[in-house]
């Protein structure tokens, strides 16, 4: 949500911040409707005022036996209660239209993201690791998965397209990733380790920026209830209405869940394979924080995502997405994308976004600086760290041996119970 107080002051710096976005100005639409609520609700107050004046008159004037007067002021305050609710719908109605107006628009990007209409517009800031030499030709982990207990038609059998039976090493290989990226957040990165809800209601969608934006996108129950297309939604609303102490160190979550989303609109996208499924796992990062330090905290969130791909010697880079490719709520995102030889491409892994106050002011969500009777609102960050259904492909590919076996990366020795190799089943 955005801050109505700057956009009086501000309209054509909003409106060009909006423009960078690829959307219509509306300043001016929205100064408009904040006027015709304040005007609303400046009568409503003044019709109240008068209400108790006047009901106090008819005491006073009873007492003094002047009945006309009483009778008079009986009468104004019986057409004044007979009209509020009218004046009261004028200042309801003025106020959700205002509210449905900002709740559309997203938020402005930072001042260093680049402008660009789509991903082509994306920076690359930097590359890790060294790209694998093969002496045989690299499989996609579509090709090389059915024989390792990753079973597509499984998963089609049971519920439809985008769903994938793990059975087996793999499947064991894919709770280890989980296990392992938890421990590496938790132990080595300071984050506090969480296990929220995967259905969550209304409001906790709202906060997050998901509603209504990205209804479609997203499932529901036949009770109304939501299940959450990532755990920042639960995590990051845990702080909702509340007021925090001076936030002298962010406060630091992640948690491994399910996560569902419909793909609406994605499709032919990532049709085949692992990539792209209505369920899949995640550990999320996020962090609340003041708003001075939200920059830092999001180069630090970022930098403890890539500490999982360098963990397991993935080669990755780190891209700046540009106005025309950056989410909804963020105001600037890195996205991570991990090298996978058997496409030949780099495919996105993690996203980590600073979402400024925005979420904060559709949550309220503030905090309280040391010393200072007045709150401010606090910055939200998230990211995962990382994608585990997509880390198990890039462990897949980049392990791939010539015989379809995939050795499995160092670090997760401890959590493979001595299983080395993912072999090919007979």
């Amino acid at each position: 949500m955005h801050d109505i107080a700057f956009i009086r002051a501000n309209p054509t710096d909003f409106d060009a911040a909006l423009a960078r976005r690829g959307a219509e100005p509306v300043a001016d639409r929205i100064v408009a409707l904040d006027a015709k609520k304040r005007e609303a609700a400046t009568r409503v107050q003044q019709a109240q005022s008068r209400r108790n004046e006047a009901s106090k008159a008819i005491g006073q004037a009873m007492g003094q036996g002047d009945k006309d007067k009483a009778e008079a002021l009986k009468a104004e305050v019986a057409e004044i209660k007979a009209n509020m609710p009218e004046r009261e719908d004028a200042e309801r109605v003025a106020g959700t239209e205002l509210h449905d107006l900002l709740a559309t628009l997203p938020n402005l990007p930072a001042d260093d993201v680049p402008q660009g209409a789509d991903e082509t517009g994306n920076v690359e800031q930097h590359q890790w690791g060294t790209k694998r030499e093969f002496d045989f030709e690299p499989k996609e982990h579509a090709d090389i998965g059915p024989a390792l207990g990753m079973e597509f038609e499984t998963g089609a059998k049971l519920s439809g397209a985008r769903f994938t039976f793990l059975r087996g090493d793999i499947a064991r290989l894919h709770r280890a990733l989980a296990q392992f990226m938890l421990d590496k957040q938790t132990r080595e990165n300071g984050y506090t380790e969480c296990n929220p809800p995967v259905l969550v209601g209304d409001d906790a969608m709202y906060g997050t920026d998901k509603l209504p934006k990205f209804a479609e996108d997203s499932f529901r129950t036949t009770d109304d209830r939501w299940l959450v297309p990532t755990s920042e939604v639960p995590l990051t609303y845990s702080v909702a209405g509340d007021i925090l102490p001076d936030l002298v160190q962010p406060i630091r979550m992640t948690a491994h869940t399910l996560c569902f989303r419909s793909e609406a609109g994605s499709a032919g996208r990532d049709t085949r394979g692992f990539i792209r499924q209505h369920q899949f796992e995640k550990v999320e990062l996020v962090s609340i924080c003041r708003p001075e330090d939200s920059e830092a905290e999001h180069e630090r969130m970022t930098k403890c995502a890539e500490g999982v791909l360098e963990a397991l010697n993935l080669p990755y880079r780190r891209m700046l997405l540009c106005t025309g490719d950056m989410g909804f709520g963020a105001r600037k995102t890195y996205d991570l994308e991990v090298w996978l030889p058997g496409q030949g491409a780099w495919r996105e892994i993690s996203s980590c976004s600073n979402t400024g106050d925005f979420q904060a002011r559709r949550m309220n969500a503030r905090y309280r600086p040391e010393g200072e009777k007045k709150t401010r609102f606090v910055h939200t960050l998230n990211g995962s760290g990382l994608a585990v259904g997509r880390t198990l492909v890039a462990v897949m590919e980049n392990c791939q041996n010539a015989d379809g076996s995939v050795t499995v990366p160092d670090v997760l020795a401890p959590y493979m119970g001595g299983v080395t190799r993912l072999e090919p089943r007979s």
